[in-house]
């Protein structure tokens, strides 16, 4: 089912105008329904009234904090303000986005009024104690927001909107969350359950068994500058490649963080011995790369041996990375290579 969610921006509007049209994007980028204050003419009773009513039908809040307070509202607090303090109350999910370096703004852009700067630097401090992010340009915030809440809807799953015609009682949404919630535990639990390796892996090379790595390097000259580049090869056992790159994968990794990591080591790997060559003697050597062809080699092999898998963590959809984790099999492994016992 087609779900959407609709999430409510608060913030100051003339000073912030960039950066509001950066959010708005960023959920529209991930199907979400955003909603604010340019739904809402000058603010009043009446209006107050309508501005609950639409955070009460909202699934989540964020407040954009940047250099001003905004204008006041019969309470004293600014609407934006009041606007927060609401969806706290309401128990909504909120996540709050603070400008970083507030004091490097234009002077256009900030308070002038010292009343007004002290309430701010309070409001800064209330929407601290919830889950805050801080941002410098537009595009960061954009970014920011697009990542925080992906990550938000997973750990708070919404009601979210849907189709009429996709809906066929009113229960429905709820079952469907309940489910939802449902299967996310059994996965995990299954996950946990997973700490010893795949059925037919015992036959895949693993553990002392040796691989061979090609690798690229070059070679400059520090007297003529001239550089040549150089194929060359080591082998490797494959619990020592593993104990290498796992911990980069304890959380999770990239494949370019990886790559980096492997190259490193081959550089520390290969260096010394290879300065032993006379023809390399006072030469500097630089650029090591592994094959593109035995790193996925590499990847697949600790994927088929169980160890890790490919993140399904939900991100920017600017993010077109690969991302890998270590399976609980995969930790304990890491576990047993990598920590230190009592002699």
């Amino acid at each position: 089912m087609d779900k959407r969610y609709q999430v409510f921006i608060s913030s100051t509007y003339q000073d912030l105008q960039e950066e509001r049209q950066e959010v708005i994007q960023a959920l529209l980028e991930l199907d979400c329904i955003p909603s604010g204050m340019e739904l809402f003419p000058a603010a009043n009773d009446d209006q107050w009234t309508l501005i609950k009513k639409v955070i009460d039908d909202s699934d989540y809040y964020m407040v954009i904090i940047g250099g001003r307070y905004g204008s006041i509202g019969p309470e004293g607090l600014s609407f934006t303000e009041m606007e927060y303090r609401y969806a706290v109350s309401c128990g909504k999910p909120v996540i709050a986005f603070l400008h970083k370096n507030p004091g490097e703004l234009s002077a256009n852009r900030t308070e002038k009024d010292p009343d007004s700067l002290m309430k701010l630097n309070d409001f800064r401090n209330l929407a601290q104690n919830k889950l805050v992010k801080y941002w410098t340009t537009p595009f960061d915030l954009g970014s920011m927001v697009s990542r925080s809440l992906i990550r938000l809807i997973k750990t708070n799953p919404a009601v979210g909107w849907v189709r009429a015609d996709q809906v066929s009682d009113e229960s429905s949404p709820k079952e469907i969350l309940r489910l939802h919630k449902q299967v996310e535990e059994l996965e995990k639990l299954l996950a946990e359950a997973r700490t010893q390796a795949p059925h037919g892996s015992e036959n895949l090379a693993q553990g002392i068994d040796e691989l061979t790595i090609k690798y690229s390097f070059v070679v400059r000259d520090p007297k003529t500058y001239k550089r040549n580049g150089y194929l060359a090869e080591f082998s490797i056992t494959w619990n020592e490649l593993f104990s290498r790159l796992a911990p980069f994968m304890i959380d999770e990794s990239d494949e370019q963080r990886l790559l980096i990591a492997i190259n490193d080591f081959i550089s520390e790997s290969e260096r010394k011995e290879l300065k032993m060559d006379a023809d390399l003697k006072g030469k500097i050597l630089e650029n090591f790369e592994i094959n593109e062809s035995d790193f996925q080699t590499i990847l697949i092999q600790f994927r088929a041996l169980g160890l890790i898998l490919k993140s399904n963590r939900q991100r920017s959809v600017r993010d077109k990375g690969t991302y890998w984790s270590l399976t609980p099999y995969g930790n304990e492994i890491i576990t047993n290579l990598r920590a230190i016992r009592r002699e």
